[in-house]
């Protein structure tokens, strides 16, 4: 049991020595030691600051990106929408103009075959006039040839005269 228990004279020389040991400690270690573990301490909390500002930046220009997007996407839209009315316009157009020149084409192919019939129909009335007029010459000079002929001739446009 003496084992147990420590000497009074024992108890105090490592009293002692606890204290002076508490106090060098104290003043030249415990300082930088706290000092160095404030250093970090803050080091990491600004380091944590900085992550928490870079974390909503990044959630502000994913925003602004997804933002960015929408908005071409909506443009994107509106120019395909814009170039298929002006196809459709364009194609339209040119339907109606081709339209315009064919009824214009087959009007003036129509006004041409009109005067040409006109002119064909005439053509025929003057050739046929000619025929009558040569076959009547015909015919009178076979009928004039003959003095009886002649006598019946003349008889003939003196009763037509007196008439008129």
């Amino acid at each position: 049991m003496d084992l147990l228990t420590p000497e009074l004279g024992l108890f105090f020389w490592t009293l002692v020595a606890f204290i002076i040991v508490f106090l060098i400690l104290r003043k030249f270690a415990w300082g930088p030691i706290l000092s160095s573990l404030g250093e970090r301490e803050k080091g990491i909390a600004d380091s944590i600051a900085t992550a928490e500002r870079v974390k909503a930046e990044m959630s502000q220009l994913k925003s602004e990106n997804e933002k960015l997007m929408a908005q071409a996407r909506e443009e994107r839209s509106i120019m395909l929408k814009e170039a298929k009315e002006m196809k459709d316009r364009i194609v339209n157009e040119a339907k109606n103009q081709a339209k315009e020149e064919a009824n214009k084409i087959i009007t003036d192919a129509q006004h041409q075959i009109q005067q040409q019939k006109m002119a064909a129909l005439t053509e025929v009335k003057n050739e046929i006039g000619n025929l009558a007029v040569e076959v009547a010459g015909k015919i009178l000079r076979k009928e004039l040839s003959a003095a009886q002929g002649q006598e019946a001739y003349m008889q003939l446009l003196s009763e037509d005269i007196k008439l008129n």
